[in-house]
């Protein structure tokens, strides 16, 4: 029994309980003011306030050498917020989601929002180009424009998205509340993190954290796009599959031969006589018959094998056919005829 996305896709639409969200009045307040509070912080990065002051004392302070006992179970934690191991566990659940759901929008919404991540946090990290903690060269300085990629943080937006789609995509208002929390949970943990580990300024976990919810909240603008994506994917996944079965029509079904037994049907039979090989007549005195013309074709391979060995000719057969030798006075040299037979003209 097939038990692929697909095949169960066909079986029933898509259930009337999954709502889509929609960008709602709340939705878009929040958008605006995650959108303020992203621009705050690049502004105060770019023109090196406090909160650079800031940046430069936690990273002085060095919490990973305050609390080394935290530093082996830090060192696994921050994973969760690594793009390749979170995206590969998200993506199987969702995947489980979509099979249950009969619907591949829980993986084509996964799909869109790590592509505006890479894009958006991406763009950003490469045109500020702000270096890390660990390779700071000038006390105070923001480190902007110097080579790096770590403004805004990528693991924390990557761990807000990745795991706050969860949230997006919850059927029931009591399992939104609960992925809501945990993914809130994890996504501050991930960014501390990176801030303990001293891999990230505190700005640049406070902008991923930003990037990350923006990605959430903007995503019902992006619902028209996956729908139409997805009735591609199946229009596309249909006429595959009929294609496949027209091809899979068009070839002859052959009978398949059994050991040395001719299949049937596969040749017609031969007329009789037809390009079969004749003997050549050989005469009393060695000249050639008639059949000698017919038999001119054959390779001499073929003229010079061994005749099979035929059983011996039944007494009761072999009184009636005297040898060459018993036989009487035959006609001309090469000649059939019957010795008594008589010319079919008069005369």
């Amino acid at each position: 029994m097939r038990t692929d996305i697909f095949a169960r896709l066909d079986r029933e639409p898509e259930p009337p309980k999954i709502e889509v969200p929609r960008m709602t009045w709340t939705r878009l307040a929040l958008f605006g003011g995650t959108l303020a509070f992203y621009l705050v912080i690049v502004v105060a990065v770019l023109l090196s306030t406090w909160l650079v002051t800031l940046d430069w004392k936690i990273m002085l302070f060095r919490p990973y050498q305050q609390w080394p006992e935290l530093h082996a179970f830090l060192d696994y934690y921050v994973v969760l917020g690594q793009r390749g191991p979170t995206a590969v566990m998200v993506a199987s659940w969702l995947g489980w989601r979509s099979w249950r759901q009969h619907t591949l929008r829980p993986l084509l919404s996964l799909g869109a929002a790590l592509l505006l991540l890479n894009v958006t946090v991406g763009a950003v990290k490469l045109g500020l180009g702000r270096a890390g903690p660990h390779y700071a060269t000038q006390v105070g300085s923001a480190e902007l424009f110097a080579g790096g990629d770590i403004f805004p943080s990528g693991h924390t937006a990557n761990a807000v998205v990745t795991w706050g789609i969860l949230a997006y995509l919850a059927t029931t208002p009591r399992a939104r509340r609960y992925l809501s929390a945990t993914s809130a949970v994890v996504a501050l943990g991930v960014g501390l993190t990176t801030v303990y580990l001293g891999t990230h300024w505190l700005s640049d976990v406070l902008l991923g954290w930003a990037a990350g919810l923006l990605i959430l909240l903007a995503l019902p603008w992006c619902e028209p796009v996956i729908a139409v994506v997805e009735a591609w994917i199946l229009d596309l996944r249909d006429r595959m599959r009929e294609q496949l079965r027209s091809r899979r029509r068009l070839v002859p079904s052959l009978p398949v031969a059994t050991g040395n037994r001719p299949v049937p049907g596969l040749f017609p039979p031969r007329p009789a006589g037809d390009g079969e090989p004749v003997r050549e007549a050989v005469g009393a005195g060695g000249g050639r018959g008639p059949s000698a013309t017919r038999g001119a074709g054959l390779q001499g391979s073929q003229l010079a094998a061994p005749r099979a060995h035929h059983p011996a000719t039944h007494p009761a057969h072999a009184a009636h056919h005297a040898v060459r030798s018993e036989r009487g006075p035959a006609g001309p040299a090469g000649s059939r005829r019957p010795p008594h037979s008589r010319p079919a003209t008069g005369g």
